[in-house]
């Protein structure tokens, strides 16, 4: 009794003592105090690694010291231990257990954003240690994601090469690339991440309603990040004030006038989903329709009588159109970028290769950002390694009107579990409804 309460209070420390600290240090300081704070729960030798803009490396955060020799700065993604961690949400074992103790990854997740992986060495190897471990990772994710819009040594440490101005411009504007609850997983990704211009996403929860829009603004220049930056501030100002979709895409298309009188446009889907009865509403914008996946068998577009692009004052006008959804499933909406990549010999991705993708990943039950993830990879290795243009899709699973009912949600973001059990060298495949402790 007297050390499973010492084990407590010392977990609850550990949490005390590294908030405190996060409300004035700076990010170089992070390494450091975690490493302090993270003794009272029996942890040791904690490591800090933040995924790339990419999200294809995991690079240590060395705070304001150089890393020991023995330390790896940057891990692949890919065919890793600390990669599978980080794809699944999922405590992995590092390495056997030593003298030193049990040594784990640990997911860094905030929300259901994916932001990296802790390496850490436990003086235990039970429940408790694991939920300490996993509860430190979540603590940790909250401070990176506090101190990420003032910290250009954190900026520089997710990026492989430099941005572009739009670039810079158009992942400062965006929402987190993940967002989960009880009734919807939406995920996001936008190619190519260094160069990208006049491409952009947006979501939003209103009570029972959840927004979607997605832009496609003319050219590949900075002058297209501009106006996709106007589209979606126009966008979010209109909506807030509670304006319905129609009005909404006028109000876009009055900004851009305004501003650029007709010289620039953008296309896009402004869309609204009824969290409590599954009605998917939707204006087009003069660009692809939305792509609906239903039950990892087949897939359907949905079609809808296109108004004219935002910003040409066509003046076009078609009534919204609905769909009713099914809880699990998937609207894709995307730019042309994804379907029109082509390979060295001149051929185009497609969307029969793009639907296909996502009905595979959907029945292999891949977490839905580690399906982008591969999807945007594979669009990348298609193009060999570059797209013409800008390349982006924004994906939005109705699971149900339950705001609480989470479990299904949890396992479709990879959510790590904070409760969770020790594994074995079995577990090779991931469950998509339990997350758990894992041997590689």
């Amino acid at each position: 009794m007297t050390d499973s309460w010492e084990r407590a209070a010392g977990g609850h420390r550990m949490l005390g003592d590294l908030l405190t600290a996060s409300h004035l240090m700076p990010l170089e300081l992070l390494p450091a105090r975690v490493v302090e704070s993270a003794v009272h729960a029996g942890f040791s030798d904690v490591l800090i690694y933040v995924g790339d803009l990419q999200r294809r490396v995991l690079r240590l955060v060395t705070g304001l010291g150089e890393p020991d020799t023995g330390q790896e700065t940057e891990i692949s993604v890919g065919g890793t231990v600390p990669g599978r961690a980080y794809q699944y949400g999922e405590i992995v074992e590092a390495k056997a257990p030593d003298t030193q103790g049990s040594h784990w990854w640990v997911p860094l997740v905030d929300g259901t954003e994916r932001l990296g992986v802790l390496r850490v060495c436990s003086a235990h190897d039970d429940p408790r240690a694991r939920g300490d471990a996993a509860e430190l990772a979540s603590l940790v994710a909250l401070i990176l994601v506090s101190k990420r819009a003032g910290s250009d040594s954190l900026a520089r440490l997710t990026r492989s090469r430099p941005l572009n101005v739009a670039a810079e411009m158009q992942w400062r504007l965006t929402n987190p690339r993940s967002y989960a609850d009880g009734r919807v997983v939406i995920s996001a990704a936008m190619e190519p991440a260094y160069e990208i211009s006049g491409d952009a996403f947006d979501y939003g929860t209103d009570g029972p309603l959840v927004h979607l829009s997605i832009f496609d603004a003319m050219g590949h220049d900075t002058a297209a990040g501009l106006t996709a930056n106007l589209a979606v501030g126009a966008c979010r100002n209109a909506r807030r004030q509670g304006a319905d979709l129609l009005t909404t895409g006028e109000a876009v298309e009055e900004v851009l006038i305004e501003q650029y009188g007709y010289q620039r446009y953008v296309t896009g889907i402004l869309a609204g989903l009824d969290t409590r009865s599954g009605e998917l509403t939707w204006v087009n914008r003069g660009h692809p329709p939305p792509v609906l996946i239903r039950g990892s068998r087949w897939s359907a577009h949905l079609t809808c009588k296109p108004l004219h692009p935002m910003g040409t004052g066509l003046g076009v006008r078609h009534p919204p159109c609905t769909e009713r959804l099914e809880p699990g499933d998937r609207v894709a909406f995307y730019t042309d970028g994804i379907t029109e990549a082509r390979n060295s010999e001149g051929a185009v991705f497609g969307l029969e290769r793009f639907t296909d993708f996502l009905i595979r990943r959907h029945a292999d039950q891949l977490p839905v950002p580690e399906t982008l993830r591969r999807l945007t990879k594979t669009v990348l290795d298609y193009h060999e390694g570059h797209v013409q243009d800008d390349a982006t899709i924004l994906l939005c699973e109705w699971l149900g009107p339950s705001l609480t009912a989470t479990e299904h949600a949890a396992a479709l973001a990879a959510v790590p579990d904070h409760h969770t059990g020790p594994g074995s060298a079995d577990d090779a495949a991931p469950a998509p409804s339990q997350h758990r402790s894992i041997r590689p």
